[in-house]
């Protein structure tokens, strides 16, 4: 059996969709640009230097989607998927998820299934572990609700999900492509380590490790500078 996972924020897309949204709502109004900015900016250098910290970010990241109508958020969500990200979409990320129409495949992210399900949809891919937010009926609280797909927790999920399909990560030849340190556990834990347009530190640890390292954003496969 052959099991796909793919990180979703700067390997399958150009960006990052969780910092992309925030920017969104600032544009939109909904958003103190001087308050927030700085903050998101902030959080956002926390995760690429490893030392972010998840339950501090999630308080900050679900504050503006929680109490709000789902009616207003789906509206706000579809027009952010048309000026955000289908222009982030890699043109050669849906050529990689092809690659593996053989295999079970997922997109394991840490940024919330709110903000990711509908790029998982546009993407062709059908299962997400994602980060999950508490609902009160039908209303976001504001909350994450179980296990953040962040670092050791997306082994954690990944784990749950392969359970529930009564097998174990071990059953199968796996592969997992990402660009980020925080994804070095689970990177560590499949057959297939793949480090798409690493970071520095992937990148090196990568290279130590004999690790393929490959680019979606360049035709001979030389990574350039991420877009921030």
């Amino acid at each position: 059996m052959k099991l796909a996972l793919f990180d979703l924020d700067n390997t399958l897309l150009d960006g990052d969709s969780d910092h992309a949204w925030a920017t969104f709502l600032i544009e939109e109004g909904v958003l103190h640009p001087d308050e927030y900015h700085a903050k998101n900016e902030w959080f956002y250098e926390r995760y690429k230097d490893g030392t972010l910290d998840i339950h501090e970010f999630l308080d900050f990241q679900l504050a503006p989607i929680a109490r709000r109508p789902r009616a207003q958020l789906d509206a706000w969500h579809s027009d952010f998927m048309r000026r955000k990200i289908r222009p982030m979409i890699l043109p050669k990320a849906p050529e990689l998820i092809a690659k593996h129409a053989d295999a079970v495949t997922a997109i394991v992210t840490a940024t919330n299934r709110f903000i990711t399900e509908p790029i998982a949809a546009e993407l062709g891919v059908a299962m997400l572990i994602a980060t999950d937010i508490e609902e009160v009926d039908g209303v976001f609280t504001g909350k994450p609700r179980g296990t953040p797909t962040f670092r050791e927790g997306k082994i954690e999920r990944v784990t749950e999900w392969l359970a529930q399909l009564g097998h174990e990560l071990g059953d199968y030849e796996s592969w997992f492509y990402s660009d980020s340190l925080n994804d070095l556990p689970l990177l560590e834990r499949v057959t297939h380590p793949i480090a798409v347009d690493p970071d520095a530190t992937l990148r090196a640890h990568a290279a130590e490790r004999g690790w393929p390292i490959i680019s979606l954003r360049e035709d001979d496969g030389a990574s350039r500078p991420r877009r921030q």
